[in-house]
């Protein structure tokens, strides 16, 4: 991976030479319905999908794979009116594969399962795909990369837990970058989304995208400053310039 150079106001940029390998994938936001207004969700996702959201992030919690409790197949029914927006369905559970039937039925367009969930990944992505689905493979932060390595080619979605898992508003773990340069060395050329979830903000954006990362995820960032689209605008452009796709 080339040195990145430090941008005006601390953010990394990719040299331009090398920006082109990462336009392959386009750069999507993904607003995390976690830190919206839960009393008035359907209306959150509409505005938040208005406002320039690529795709509509739902962490899905049980409250054992990790320490919180959030939704499940019957709220991602509920909402899936409010958005044409593809749902990315982030399943923090254990076990996930007796749910995935029900969360493809309520509306998920591409579900991710964690690799520490269960012991037959591949099997889980096989499931998603047989589904119908884009199937995707989440790492913890003290999972190695390593993890996914022969499971690659099932594989629609890579995300990478930039915060432990289980609460919005928590701050991005700069040691996650080598993970998310190693996995872009490993994807390639092939079409698989590289996702970073948590801490993203229009301050961190720019060094996941110059690590890799194509894809990100934002709640605080987005549902807690006010404009939404406002919001969403600095984190794509946080990280178009960091890909070298504007000055």
């Amino acid at each position: 991976m080339p040195a990145l150079r430090i941008a005006h106001g601390g953010g990394c940029v990719l040299p331009r030479r090398y920006a082109k390998l990462l336009v392959m994938r386009p750069l999507k936001i993904l607003p995390s319905i976690l830190s919206s207004d839960f009393s008035r969700l359907g209306e959150e996702v509409r505005a938040s999908s208005d406002a320039g959201g690529d795709l509509v992030h739902i962490d899905v919690m049980d409250g054992h794979f990790v320490p919180n409790i959030t939704l499940g197949p019957a709220v991602v029914k509920a909402i899936r009116t409010a958005s044409g927006k593809p749902f990315d369905v982030h399943l923090m559970i254990a076990p996930a594969d007796p749910y995935l039937p029900a969360f493809v039925e309520a509306g998920a367009d591409r579900v991710i399962v964690h690799a520490e969930a269960g012991p037959h990944l591949h099997r889980s992505l096989q499931a998603v795909r047989a589904l119908g689905k884009k199937a995707g493979a989440a790492l913890n932060p003290a999972t190695p990369e390593s993890a996914i390595g022969y499971v690659l080619d099932a594989i629609d979605v890579v995300l990478v837990m930039t915060v432990n898992p289980g609460f919005g508003g928590q701050t991005f773990l700069r040691p996650m970058l080598e993970k998310v340069r190693s996995l872009n060395a490993m994807i390639g050329s092939r079409d698989i989304d590289l996702e970073v979830d948590g801490g993203i903000t229009s301050e961190t954006a720019g060094a996941a995208a110059a690590a890799g990362a194509n894809c990100f995820v934002a709640g605080e960032a987005v549902f807690s400053r006010g404009d939404y689209a406002r919001n969403i605008a600095a984190i794509r452009q946080a990280a178009a310039s960091a890909r070298g796709e504007i000055a």
